[in-house]
């Protein structure tokens, strides 16, 4: 196929897209309010449930490489990749409901509970997530191509993070007698209970998989590969001989708190402006800075290189986000204002992994001959995965220090000013410390052609020899 030619139709681009945007609203619904579900309704205490949550990622890590390695011995005419997001879908809208569902238990009981459920859900969100990353390296062989639908795509991915924020409070005007989303009591918007938790989680659920689903019925993978039977010794050593992708996995960890506002959100909205469902208006403001830096990535990715913006955002998220935090919270708009500029940063932690991992399957073929798309964002999921977790644990534990209680209508002073500083200038700091790896990555220039070209020649000439 011709690298410099566009394979894709409009009609693929748009279902890949709200595929990831659909997987990406079950994902940001339980990053946001799984923590705040079990201590408002079951009474769990946040700091010990950020701990098990961080525990379980951690555990079903093991997983990715499973699945991983279950996609490279893959041989199938359905292709590569789509048979697993096709398993994943039923498994994942069912322990997304039942994780939201009120389970009257308590101590040790509650806590084993949450683990397994949450574990189960894991398991299920790895068998879509890998594949549904990867699939982005094997859809079109023109890497201009490809990079313009991963940000596309993680555009759409981005706004669905966001989604719950929108679907939750009108969740609860559905339910009769529920919370309200601007009306108040006693200064406060009255809390979320387990029924509109449960309707939530219902919608988001089978909304989002039934979206997820798109992308088994209309992606297409194009590009040739011959199956690999990897070992997990293998794996690992993909990983440590495929240098550019080790500096993105680098990168990831050291900036694992750029994150964490997300994962505090419905608590700083709770403290920050008066009431949980208010996270629509603190979500939103973000998301629409983060969605408008999905668009503005790819220009600067033209102009300056994948390597350049990554640190360009990096930098500018460290700045924005200190001024942010000293600006404060008295004058409303313009907290509202900078918040909106913090989200213009997120191209370089959502957007550019993803353009630089299939980078790297590139990369990592034409030195060894193998193309390792299943290996590479496996990895690169299992990352994604723990960095998100440590990130909603270290906000837990910073909501713990300040003395947060999700049935409290008044919060003092120096809580407010702790979850403030974890929600704009902690993430800010993370976000300079990913920015360092970054000087090291090695596809930079026109490498990055000169690899697609080079593997295109290869190709053809595999195809000649072939026949």
């Amino acid at each position: 196929m011709d690298v410099m030619v566009k394979h894709l139709k409009k009609k693929e681009i748009a279902a890949y897209s709200l595929g990831l945007f659909g997987f990406q609203a079950i994902v940001g619904f339980l990053n946001s309010y799984q923590a705040e579900f079990y201590a408002a309704t079951m009474a769990a205490d946040l700091a010990l449930v950020g701990v098990l949550l961080l525990v379980v990622r951690v555990v079903s890590a093991a997983f990715d490489p499973v699945v991983g390695n279950l996609i490279e011995r893959k041989n199938s005419k359905r292709g590569k990749l789509k048979p697993f997001i096709m398993l994943s879908i039923i498994p994942l809208a069912v322990m997304t409901v039942l994780i939201f569902t009120e389970i009257p238990l308590k101590g040790p009981a509650l806590y084993g509970y949450i683990f397994i459920t949450y574990l189960m859900w894991s398991l299920a969100m790895t068998l879509g997530d890998v594949p549904s990353q990867a699939i982005a390296s094997v859809l079109t062989p023109n890497p201009t191509e490809r990079t313009s639908v991963v940000s596309i795509a993680n555009t759409l991915k981005s706004v669905g993070f966001a989604a719950a924020y929108v679907v939750v409070p009108i969740a609860c005007l559905l339910v009769p007698g529920g919370s309200r989303v601007f009306g108040y009591e006693g200064g406060k918007d009255t809390p979320i209970n387990s029924t509109e938790y449960f309707v939530s989680s219902v919608i988001i659920g089978v909304l989002g998989c039934l979206l997820f689903s798109l992308i088994v019925f209309y992606s297409k993978e194009r590009v040739g590969y011959k199956t690999q039977r990897m070992s997990y010794s293998d794996m690992w050593r993909t990983l440590r001989d495929n240098k550019p992708l080790m500096m993105v996995i680098v990168s990831y960890f050291l900036g694992f708190g750029r994150q964490m506002a997300m994962g505090i959100q419905i608590q700083a909205a709770n403290v920050l402006l008066g009431g949980q469902n208010l996270i629509v208006v603190l979500g939103i403001t973000t998301a629409v800075g983060s969605m408008i830096s999905m668009i503005i990535t790819p220009l600067l990715i033209k102009k300056i290189g994948e390597r350049n913006t990554f640190l360009l955002l990096s930098i500018y998220g460290f700045v924005i986000s200190m001024i942010t935090f000293f600006i404060g919270t008295e004058n409303k708009i313009l907290m509202f204002s900078f918040l909106f500029l913090i989200g213009l940063q997120f191209g370089a932690v959502t957007l550019l992994p993803m353009i630089m991992a299939a980078d790297c399957v590139d990369y990592y073929e034409l030195k060894t001959g193998k193309r390792t798309e299943g290996t590479v964002y496996a990895v690169l999921s299992l990352t994604i995965k723990i960095c998100l977790a440590m990130g909603t644990a270290l906000g837990l534990l910073l909501l713990k220090a300040s003395k947060y209680n999700a049935q409290d209508i008044v919060f003092a002073e120096e809580t407010k000013k702790l979850v403030y500083f974890g929600y704009t200038a902690l993430p800010g700091i993370f976000s300079l410390l990913a920015a360092v790896p970054m000087l090291k990555y090695g596809i930079v220039g026109n490498k990055k052609l000169e690899i697609a070209m080079l593997l295109q020649e290869r190709r053809e000439l595999a195809t000649k020899s072939d026949k």
